[in-house]
C-alpha cells in the first residue's frame, strides 16, 4: 500500500487513556528515552527479539495503528490501511502469503501445480477449520474470489484476481480447486498470496458484528475508529497463537503511537519514524525493530509528456540524483540507496546492474543534447508520507547544482495520490512491499490502471506475457531481467531509496519477526508474538 491516508482520533473514544491528551501526558510524566537500533530489531535483553528466550502463553497485547475513522470495518476484502490488514490478519486467512523475498508462501494452501501450459492450476487446501467448527472448503474459496471481483464493488483484490476464469473454475473435491486461468500465468501463485484476497466462509454476512474467519484469532469486539479486540483460537491450523488476546487500538499521529509506548499505555507501535528512531537511541526504554526494503522512495516522471518525454532527459535526472544524501537527509539513514528500480533484494531483482551515482557533467551534456539547459520543472510533493518534503527540498538544491530549476509545489494529503496519477510531469513517490511482478503489472504495461509514469510499450508488454508464460524459473527470471535492464536505462521511476519500515515495543515483547517487509506474511503478525 502506497496511500495510507488516515482519518483524525475520534475524541469520544471510549478509550480515554488513548485519547490525544493521555498520550500527551504520557509524555510529561516519561523521559523520552533511547533504544538500541540493532539491524535485526531489539528485544528485553538487547537481543534478537525472534530468540528471547521460551515462548510463553498468557496476557493481552495492545497495538497501536494509525486507522481510517468510523468507516473502518473488518470486512478483509475492503481492507486499504495497515490497520486494516493487520487486523484481517489476525482474523482471517488467504491460500498463501509473500515471504520475506516477497515470493509466494503456502498458508491455506497446501500445495499448488500447473498443468503442462499454464493455464490451469490445482490448489489442494491444507485440513481447517472457520472460527464456528466448519471445515474450510474449496466452495468457500470460490465464494470468496467470486465476491472480490463483483463488478458492483471496488474490492482491493478485484485487480489480482483478474488473470482467473472464475465462471469455468471448480471445485474438484472438499479440499481442491482447479483455477482456469485466462492466459499462461508462471506467477499464479502470486494471486493467491495477494493484497486481500482473505477466504471467508461461503455463508459469510456480517463482518463487523461478528465476523467469522478461519485466522488465529477469533473476534470479541470492534468500536470503528477505537479498538477492536481478538481472542486466541486454539484450533487454528498453524497452532495457537501465545497471546490471550490482542487489542488494536488506533492512533493516527506518530507521536500519540510512540508517547503511548512510552506510557505503557500500548506494547506495540506501528509506523515510528526515522527521527524518533535516532532522537531515542541508547536509553533502552523501548525496543526497535527496523522490517528493511519496506518502502520503495523514489521521484516518478511522466515519460509521455515534456520534459520527461526526452529519454535524454530522464537519464539527466538519474544522473543529477545524489542517492546517498537522499536517504540521509529524507530518511534520517533509515533505509538503503536505491538503482532506479522497484524490489531491491526480492526474487526476481536484477542485482548485477552498476550502482548509479551522480554524475553533474554528464546530466549537464544529457540536457544540452535534448535542449533543455535551462529546464524548470515543478516538483509536486505532500506531507502524505514521511520524508516526502525533505526528499523533494533535497533535490531541488541536487538539480540546481546541474542548472535545473525545480520549483517543489506541496499537494493535499487528502487527494496527492489521486492528483499525481494522472496530473503533473515529476512527483515524489513510494510504494510498499510486493513481488516485482505485481509491480509490473500494476504500474508498468500499457493497460495498467495505476501506470503513474505513463510507461506504454507494446514491446514491452510483450516481454512480460513471454515471462509469464515461461514455465523454467530461471528463463523466466532472464527476461525479468531484460525488462529491468530496459527501465533503468529509461524508465521513469526515480528509485532513490528504500526506507526501513520501523515499529516500536515494550522491552517485554518478543517474537517480532524483523525480516518481514511491510505487507508481507510475517509483518504484523501477532500469533507468533509473546509477553516476556
Amino acid at each position: 500500500m502506497h496511500d495510507d491516508r488516515v482519518s483524525p482520533l475520534p475524541s469520544g473514544s471510549r478509550f480515554p487513556g488513548l485519547r490525544r491528551r493521555g498520550f500527551l501526558a504520557a509524555t510529561g510524566a516519561a523521559t523520552l528515552g533511547a533504544f538500541p537500533l540493532a539491524a535485526c530489531g531489539g528485544s528485553g535483553d538487547g537481543g534478537d527479539p525472534r530468540t528471547g528466550g521460551t515462548p510463553r502463553r498468557g496476557g493481552r497485547l495492545r497495538a497501536a495503528f494509525a486507522g481510517g475513522g468510523a468507516s473502518e470495518t473488518l470486512d478483509p476484502h475492503r481492507a486499504n490501511l495497515f490497520a486494516d490488514a493487520a487486523r484481517a490478519k489476525a482474523l482471517f486467512d488467504k491460500l498463501a502469503d509473500y515471504g520475506p523475498d516477497l515470493a509466494a508462501r503456502p498458508r491455506l494452501a497446501e500445495r499448488w501445480e500447473p498443468n503442462g501450459t499454464l493455464d490451469r492450476w490445482q490448489v489442494t487446501l491444507r485440513e481447517a477449520v472457520f472460527h464456528d467448527g466448519r471445515p474450510v472448503t474449496a466452495e468457500d474459496v470460490l465464494h470468496s474470489y467470486r465476491r472480490i471481483v463483483d463488478p458492483r464493488e471496488a474490492f482491493r483484490a478485484k485487480a489480482s484476481l483478474e488473470p482467473v476464469d472464475l465462471d469455468a473454475s471448480r471445485a474438484t473435491g472438499p479440499r481442491s480447486v482447479e483455477f482456469v486461468l485466462k492466459r499462461p500465468t508462471a506467477e499464479f501463485p502470486n494471486v493467491l498470496a495477494a493484497f486481500g484476497a482473505y477466504i471467508v466462509p461461503a455463508h459469510a454476512g456480517d463482518f463487523d458484528g461478528g465476523p467469522v474467519g478461519s485466522g488465529p484469532f477469533r473476534f470479541v469486539s470492534f468500536a470503528p475508529g477505537r479498538s477492536a479486540v481478538f481472542r486466541r483460537f486454539d484450533d487454528h491450523w498453524d497452532g495457537a497463537p501465545y497471546l490471550d488476546e490482542v487489542e488494536f487500538v488506533v492512533a493516527n499521529e506518530e507521536s500519540a503511537r510512540v508517547n503511548a509506548l512510552l506510557g505503557g499505555q500500548v506494547e506495540y507501535a506501528h509506523e515510528l519514524n526515522p527521527t524518533t528512531a535516532r532522537a531515542h537511541e541508547g536509553k533502552r526504554q523501548i525496543d526497535v525493530v527496523r522490517l528493511r526494503n519496506s518502502a520503495m522512495q523514489a521521484f516518478c516522471m511522466k515519460t509521455d509528456r515534456p520534459p520527461f518525454d526526452d529519454v535524454r532527459v530522464r537519464r539527466a535526472f538519474f544522473l543529477i540524483a545524489d542517492r546517498e544524501e537522499l536517504v540521509d537527509a529524507a530518511l534520517s539513514g533509515a533505509g538503503e540507496t536505491g538503482n532506479d528500480l522497484f524490489g531491491k533484494g526480492y526474487e526476481y531483482y536484477a542485482d548485477g546492474l552498476p550502482q548509479r551515482e551522480q554524475d553533474l557533467e554528464q546530466a549537464r551534456f544529457l540536457l544540452r543534447r535534448a535542449g533543455a539547459e535551462d529546464l524548470r520543472v515543478t516538483l509536486d510533493t505532500s506531507a502524505v508520507a514521511a520524508g516526502f518534503t525533505e526528499a523533494a527540498s533535497v533535490f531541488r538544491d541536487q538539480a540546481k547544482r546541474a542548472g535545473v530549476t525545480v520549483d517543489v509545489r506541496m499537494g493535499s494529503k487528502d487527494s496527492y495520490w489521486s492528483d499525481i496519477l494522472d496530473g503533473g510531469t515529476l512527483c515524489c513517490y513510494r510504494s510498499g512491499a510486493m513481488p516485482i511482478e505485481s509491480h509490473i503489472s500494476q504500474r508498468l504495461l500499457t493497460g495498467s490502471t495505476t501506470n503513474a509514469t505513463h510507461w506504454r510499450h507494446r514491446d514491452f508488454d510483450a516481454l512480460y506475457r513471454q515471462a509469464q508464460s515461461t514455465r523454467d524459473t530461471k528463463d523466466r527470471a532472464a527476461v525479468y531481467g531484460r525488462m529491468q535492464r530496459r527501465l533503468y536505462a529509461e524508465g521513469g521511476f526515480l528509485v532513490w531509496g528504500f526506507a526501513d519500515w520501523i515499529i516500536g515495543t515494550a522491552r517485554t515483547v518478543r517474537g517480532v519477526e524483523a525480516d518481514a517487509p511491510a505487507n508481507t506474511l510475517d509483518w504484523a503478525r501477532f500469533d507468533k508474538v509473546w509477553l516476556a
